[in-house]
């Protein structure tokens, strides 16, 4: 197998500069990689929706990488996902599996949505230890409607960090989102690791 970062330093707090680095240099084995670990939360995640989101609604893949998720949203039945990452090599793998409506790059901490253009945001794996710091979940609250949803996931790292749920329950008490759903499973398979799948209502 291609070297790989998959190793604990991955799920660590660094720079969003080196974060880019990192996901740059392992675009070309990045699906291959995580696929042979049993990659399950894009579709967990996909499925988390189908009860609570019509099949035609406008969703947004925020730090859609290759398009592992984008693919799981359509296995699901959606077919009108829009995709952005702030790696443009990543992106570029994308670019040649025609997942999405629209697919460009990303500036760090923006979301570059109207709100109301969306539905639905997903973020999978996005807001976790190692990517984007956990008050990028505000960002996705701006870009969102009334009653709009926003799905994410915590990984088992992230969640023992605790500072990812602590933003999650102070927007909830808050009253800016209400939990639809929250479940924990399979994230990577053969590491043994998992993950909380959590849909969240735009208030």
């Amino acid at each position: 197998m291609a070297k790989t970062p998959m190793k604990p330093q991955l799920w660590t707090p660094r720079p969003v500069a080196e974060t880019v680095t990192v996901y740059r240099d392992w675009a070309k084995d990045y699906d291959a990689d995580v696929g042979a670990r049993g990659y399950e939360t894009p579709a967990r995640i996909a499925q988390a929706l189908v009860p609570h989101l019509p099949l035609d609604t406008p969703i947004l893949d925020f730090g859609c990488g290759t398009g592992m998720s984008g693919a799981a949203l359509i296995r699901a039945g959606y077919h009108v996902i829009d995709g952005t990452d702030i790696t443009d090599k990543m992106v570029e793998i994308e670019q040649t599996k025609d997942i999405y409506r629209k697919l460009w790059i990303s500036e760090p901490g923006a979301v570059p949505a109207a709100p109301g253009q969306y539905g639905a945001i997903i973020a999978t794996g996005v807001i976790s230890l190692g990517a984007a710091p956990p008050e990028t979940l505000d960002l996705l609250i701006a870009a969102t409607g009334p009653n709009a949803l926003i799905a994410l996931s915590f990984n088992d790292p992230t969640l023992a960090d605790g500072s990812f749920d602590a933003v999650v329950d102070a927007r909830l008490a808050a009253g800016q989102l209400a939990l639809v759903s929250r479940s924990h499973g399979p994230h990577l398979t053969a590491m043994e690791m998992g993950s909380d799948v959590i849909v969240l209502r735009r208030s």
